[in-house]
């Protein structure tokens, strides 16, 4: 069952858009090692891995005393749970007893958390409760002494979150002025309609690269030209102290400097506009350009009957990419009518191969079950859950455009190999990645 938004009765924030002044670079070589390297991966995962904020799962996932929720981060598996008094917590997801996983399943609802192994038994708030043969213990019985390990677990904006540094900052702070941005959009009201996870033969930075600059977009996602400004000269680019990044770019017009291509423009933008109530045809004769303030002044005069509330965006929001970047690996693209959910997770041994998820979360209007997505081009059901696809890139789709850029980082991984290849070389435009790296180094030198 659908979340409601009177559920939450949140008053949501207008996102700061202001520019952020530009950060000072250090312009630190960013070599090919580090992308295939062993002693860099273990490195990582003692610096970063053990001490950000990953998300585990949806807050929908885990709604009433029971249900639990499993989740894998490299070499560790995470379990999230509901006690009977509501509290969402997270595990290690090992038993005490002799360090069997103690919950293979993805999920469920448990009254016990159970090893499948010797029938171990902790409740979901992680006490040990009943071990068999508890009397033949010459140490004495183990019940409320080897309890599961619990770390520092937060919900924020549909999401379970979890950090393995239990001296961490609060989620809040570590997401810094981003987490009112994004409380601007209804993110605990989406629905996960799309669930991908790709393994792929990749470095996981490759991934975080590529979402924190939009230089390549030209040329390895063409067809944006007809519906995308890309230029960085038209783009916001903004970095924030916490390591995070945001870019505005403008949608819902051609770039300006395509020639031609009105007619892909309207068929690309056909069923947008005309669920806006908006002719296509007006906007031949060169008047493609109009398209976006009319969607904005359309979507503001028929976003509440047509069952959402656009009162906390700006008119830009309404039609722009509003693209964030949350360090170390979490990019949210954000529309107005869902988010565009992108995550890469380290292998837990090889350095040139990652997890990549793909989720696309819907905002439905409300009161509707069934609604077509204009951003995934497809009929998505408010009823129906996603399926979790998983498999090799060229076993499972995430997707056209991003299909595209998995392909580059395939190509990319090699050829980081080559004797002919050295160092970066970086246009200004792509300083988000630089500040991407920036802050990774910084936090393994902690």
């Amino acid at each position: 069952m659908a979340t409601t938004a009177e559920q939450y009765d949140l008053k949501r924030p207008m996102a700061d858009k202001s520019k952020r002044p530009e950060p000072v670079f250090k312009n630190t070589t960013i070599t090919a090692d580090r992308y295939f390297s062993r002693d860099f991966m273990d490195q990582e995962w003692e610096t970063i891995w053990t001490k950000t904020w990953q998300i585990a799962c949806l807050s929908r996932e885990i709604q009433k005393p029971g249900d639990f929720v499993t989740t894998e981060l490299g070499r560790e598996s995470i379990l999230c749970t509901m006690a009977n008094d509501g509290k969402v917590r997270a595990f290690y997801n090992v038993c005490q007893h002799r360090g069997m996983e103690l919950m293979p399943d993805r999920c469920g609802n448990a009254k016990r958390l159970t090893c499948p192994y010797h029938g171990w038994a902790y409740d979901m708030e992680g006490k040990l409760k009943f071990v068999p043969d508890e009397a033949d213990f010459a140490q004495g019985s183990p019940c409320g002494k080897l309890n599961l390990v619990e770390i520092p677990c937060e919900s924020w904006a549909g999401f379970v979150w979890y950090n393995m540094d239990e001296n961490c900052a609060p989620l809040k702070e570590f997401l810094g002025p981003i987490a009112d941005q994004i409380d601007s959009y209804p993110m605990e009201e989406m629905i996960r309609t799309h669930w991908v996870t790709i393994e792929g033969d990749f470095n996981w930075k490759l991934v975080q690269d590529n979402f924190s600059e939009s230089y390549h977009v030209p040329f390895v996602h063409p067809e944006t030209k007809f519906v995308m400004e890309y230029s960085y000269k038209n783009s916001q680019f903004d970095h924030y102290p916490e390591g995070h990044c945001r870019m505005l770019m403008p949608g819902s017009i051609p770039t300006s400097t395509l020639k031609g291509g009105e007619n892909e423009t309207l068929e690309m933008m056909k069923e947008e506009l005309e669920f806006w109530e908006l002719d296509p045809d007006q906007y031949r004769s060169g008047k493609t350009s109009n398209m976006r303030k009319d969607l904005q002044k359309q979507k503001r005069l028929l976003g509440e009957e047509k069952g959402f509330d656009f009162s906390s965006y700006h008119d830009e929001q309404l039609t722009d990419h509003w693209h964030y970047t949350i360090f170390p690996n979490l990019s949210f693209s954000l529309k107005p009518d869902g988010n565009i959910w992108l995550r890469a997770r380290p292998h837990e041994s090889d350095p040139e191969k990652c997890y990549f998820d793909m989720w696309y979360m819907t905002l439905f209007p409300k009161g509707v079950t069934e609604y077509y997505s204009q951003t995934m081009k497809t009929l998505t059901s408010i009823d129906n859950p996603a399926v979790h696809c998983q498999g090799k890139a060229d076993e499972v789709s995430a997707g056209p455009a991003i299909d595209q850029d998995i392909a580059v980082w395939n190509k990319q991984q090699k050829g980081l190999h080559s004797r002919g290849y050295g160092r970066d070389y970086l246009a200004g435009q792509e300083s988000r990645m630089r500040y991407f790296h920036e802050t990774l180094e910084q936090w393994m030198k902690r």
